[in-house]
């Protein structure tokens, strides 16, 4: 296999404090060091929605093949160990409501340690490469 970055498109559903919404997500990967892939989701999920779920950073991601997924909110202010935020949220990290109308959330798996395991836990690439 080639390292290059592969993607792929998946229908799942967003679980914040148990109310679940469909949603669609893209996730790529790229070998990393070893045998290991380096897998990252991403996926648009509505403010307004987030917001009245009570949505503060985290959500779940439900894939297509059912794995349950942690999701962030990176407004890049908690990496930067600064205290400068970008004007879409509060002091403690959580959404403002004035944030833009679509929050992406991401997630980075480094866990498959092969091919196999990469297909199994994301269908999504069956036939993507």
């Amino acid at each position: 296999m080639e390292k290059h970055i592969v993607k792929a498109d998946g229908n799942g559903a967003i679980d914040v404090n148990g109310q679940v919404s469909p949603v669609t997500y893209t996730v790529s990967f790229k070998e990393g060091k070893g045998h290991s892939y380096e897998v990252d989701i991403r996926l648009m999920a509505p403010r307004d929605w987030l917001l009245q779920r009570g949505f503060k950073r985290d959500a779940v991601l439900v894939s297509q093949s059912g794995a349950r997924i942690p999701v962030y909110h990176d407004g890049g202010s908690h990496h930067n160990g600064g205290s400068h935020y970008d004007g879409n949220h509060h002091d403690d990290g959580r959404l403002d409501p004035a944030a833009t109308i679509s929050i992406e959330l991401t997630a980075r798996d480094d866990s498959c340690t092969s091919e196999v395991d990469l297909m199994r836990k994301y269908p999504e690439f069956d036939g993507a490469g």
